[in-house]
């Protein structure tokens, strides 16, 4: 929690912003979960599954995500106020992608004396991740919650978010294609480099044969933007460490990079982009 003038302040985010525990408990970011529902029962993001668990739950059956319990975020806001807190900054991921942003915006509106707000991000993953350290950051040096708020949404301006998925049936199963053409990629090994755009949907950023061709197309779309500029990186992946590893490397001779970390999936974005992923989330650091 950060003091800031008066004011106790907290920061509260979702399981789909993708960062490390370490980092949570840096800053003392509290989470709430997606939930995942399975044949075998529902389960509460990152806390009660993990994301081996849905890639081996994927052999077998298509699992669903659902939006938080609102008893888990309204009993979260009382827990923070019994702490102290007498504002709480909540950082959402894509309103676009899921109806989490509005049914926390709607809690937030019934909590009483709590100041409560509400952030869509218009993103996901790290995109939302790098936004909610951030946050951290400022409201660690005092900086106001407004201006905070401020800060990230000029911040998601000049962020990108991209990935390759090795199969494209998860995210059109799941219903989340977005604006990504499904049909072609599936016929022809066209390889989609999705992004997340600025309305928070997900689109194509590139196209090339194959999966090595399109994540030479991603890197190549980050570095031509990125280049010259003090840059944050994430590197996301679906239980694909060693690849995620070497494409830090990769990043870290093109750009000039001042902080990074590598992350998976969430089990709720898991699902719906199934093992092998490969992303980089990048944003200006100055």
């Amino acid at each position: 929690m950060f003091t800031i003038g008066g004011e106790r302040v907290a920061l509260v985010t979702d399981t789909a912003c993708d960062l490390l525990d370490e980092q949570l408990e840096r800053y003392d970011i509290r989470l709430v979960s997606l939930r995942v529902v399975t044949s075998q029962g529902e389960f509460r993001d990152r806390a009660e599954i993990g994301s081996e668990q849905v890639y081996e739950i994927l052999k077998a059956e298509l699992p669903k995500t659902s939006l938080p319990l609102p008893e888990d975020v309204t009993a979260l806001y009382r827990q923070l106020q019994e702490e102290g807190a007498s504002r709480i900054l909540h950082i959402c991921m894509s309103g676009s992608l899921s109806g989490t942003y509005n049914m926390v915006s709607i809690l937030a509106d019934e909590t009483e004396g709590l100041h409560v707000d509400v952030v869509d991000t218009q993103t996901l993953s790290c995109g939302t991740g790098l936004l909610v350290l951030e946050a951290a950051e400022c409201l660690e040096r005092g900086m106001a919650v407004d201006d905070v708020i401020a800060r990230l949404k000029e911040l998601r301006k000049h962020q990108l978010g991209a990935f390759v998925i090795r199969t494209l049936e998860y995210l059109r199963k799941g219903g989340r294609i977005g604006l990504v053409e499904g049909v072609v990629g599936s016929l022809l090994q066209i390889k989609p480099v999705i992004y997340v755009n600025d309305e928070g949907v997900y689109a194509t950023l590139a196209k090339a044969r194959g999966f090595t061709k399109a994540l030479g197309a991603m890197q190549d779309e980050f570095f031509k933007r990125f280049q010259g500029r003090k840059v944050r990186l994430a590197i996301v992946h679906g239980s694909a460490y060693e690849d995620a590893c070497a494409l830090l490397e990769t990043f870290r001779a093109k750009l000039d990079v001042v902080s990074d970390f590598i992350a998976p999936v969430s089990p709720a974005l898991a699902i719906h982009t199934g093992p092998g992923l490969l992303g980089a989330i990048v944003q200006y650091a100055d």
